[in-house]
C-alpha cells in the first residue's frame, strides 16, 4: 500500500552570535517523516501507519447529522519510538488513540501495524487510562493479572509476571491491597503494570497523568521513560501539555482543533534525562506553544 501523504517543511534550529540565541530556519521541502522510498519508489511499511484516517460522530438529533473529529490524519510511528499527541482538548486526540486500539473504527483511511489493517483490540496495543479503569473489587495482584488470566497463562506463570511488574512500577508489598487504599499516582502504576505484564510491542496512553499532582505526574514521567528504555516497546501517548510532550517524546505530533488535523510534526533530539531549564528545551517548547496561535500547513521540525 503507498501511503496518500503529501510533502511538508523541514527546519532546524541554528545558533546565532550567542550560544544562547538560536535561529529556526527552513531547509527544504521532503516527504513525511518516518516513511522512507524502496527502490521501487514505494513507500516501505513501517511500525504503525496511519494514512487519510477520518472520523465524524452522529449527533443527538432526527436530521442524521454528524460532527466531524479527525480530518485526513496521516503519519509514522516507527519502532521504539516514543511518540506524543498533543493538542486542545476536543481536537479527537483519544479518539484517535482508541482507532490505533482497535476500540473505535475509523470512516475512512487505514490504521496499521506492520502492514496488518486494525480491525479490533489486540493484546499487542492495550491502553493506559487517564481514569486508571482498575476493577475496584479485586487486589492490585488481581488487578495486574487481570490480562494474564483472561489471556489462560498458567496460574503460576501468572504469578511470576505480576511478581515482576509489582517490582518494575515499586509497588512491592501492596499486592493484597484494594484500588480505594492507593493514591492517585499508585493506581496509575497498577495500571501501567497492568499492561506490562502483557509485554506489549506498543503501549497506548491517554492522559495517564492528567489528574495527578505535580509532583507526582514528574515523578511517573521519569518513571514511564525509565521502563520505556527498559523494555523498548513503542508508546503513543496523549497529553495537551506542551512542556510533558517535549519532556518525554522523540516526536511530537501537534494537532489542531477539531476537526482534528496533522499541524506540525516536531522531534525533540535531546538527551534523557531532560532538563526542563535546559535552553533547548524552552526553544522546542516555544516551538511548539506557538502552534496552537498560528494557522500554517502540516510542518516537519529538524532542530
Amino acid at each position: 500500500m503507498t501511503p496518500v501523504v503529501g510533502p511538508v517543511k523541514m527546519y532546524r534550529v541554528e545558533s546565532g552570535g550567542s550560544p544562547f540565541i538560536g535561529n529556526i530556519k527552513r531547509i527544504r521541502t521532503c516527504h513525511h517523516p518516518g516513511m522512507h522510498l524502496s527502490n521501487g519508489g514505494r513507500y516501505q511499511q513501517m511500525e504503525i501507519l496511519l494514512d487519510n484516517v477520518t472520523k465524524a460522530f452522529a449527533l443527538n438529533n432526527n436530521n442524521g447529522e454528524s460532527f466531524k473529529v479527525l480530518d485526513h490524519i496521516s503519519f509514522v510511528v516507527k519502532e521504539n519510538e516514543f511518540v506524543c499527541l498533543l493538542g486542545p482538548s476536543g481536537c479527537g486526540k483519544s479518539t484517535l488513540l482508541r482507532m490505533v486500539a482497535g476500540l473505535e473504527k475509523v470512516d475512512s483511511g487505514v490504521i496499521s501495524v506492520d502492514g496488518q489493517e486494525v480491525q479490533g483490540p489486540h493484546p499487542d496495543r492495550p491502553m493506559v487510562f487517564q481514569d486508571y479503569a482498575l476493577f475496584p473489587w479485586l487486589t492490585v495482584e488481581k488487578n495486574i493479572a487481570f490480562g494474564l488470566e483472561t489471556k489462560g497463562i498458567d496460574p503460576q506463570k501468572q504469578r511470576e509476571e505480576v511478581e515482576r511488574c509489582l517490582q518494575l512500577v515499586g509497588l512491592k508489598g501492596f499486592e493484597k491491597a484494594y484500588p480505594h487504599e492507593l493514591s492517585g499516582g499508585m493506581k496509575q502504576r497498577v495500571g501501567i503494570a497492568r499492561v506490562l505484564a502483557l509485554k506489549p510491542r506498543i503501549l497506548l496512553m491517554d492522559e495517564p497523568f492528567a489528574a495527578l499532582d505535580a509532583f507526582t505526574r514528574m515523578k511517573l514521567q521519569d518513571e514511564l521513560i525509565t521502563l520505556w528504555r527498559q523494555n523498548r516497546f513503542t508508546v503513543i501517548f496523549v497529553t495537551h501539555d506542551v512542556e510533558e510532550a517535549v519532556y518525554l517524546a522523540d516526536r511530537i505530533v501537534v494537532m489542531s482543533c477539531r476537526p482534528g488535523k496533522v499541524k506540525s510534526i516536531v522531534p525533540v533530539p535531546l538527551q534523557r534525562p531532560r532538563r526542563r531549564t535546559e535552553f533547548t528545551f524552552l526553544q522546542i517548547r516555544n516551538l511548539v506553544l506557538k502552534q496552537y496561535t498560528t494557522y500554517d500547513p502540516p510542518v516537519e521540525y529538524a532542530i
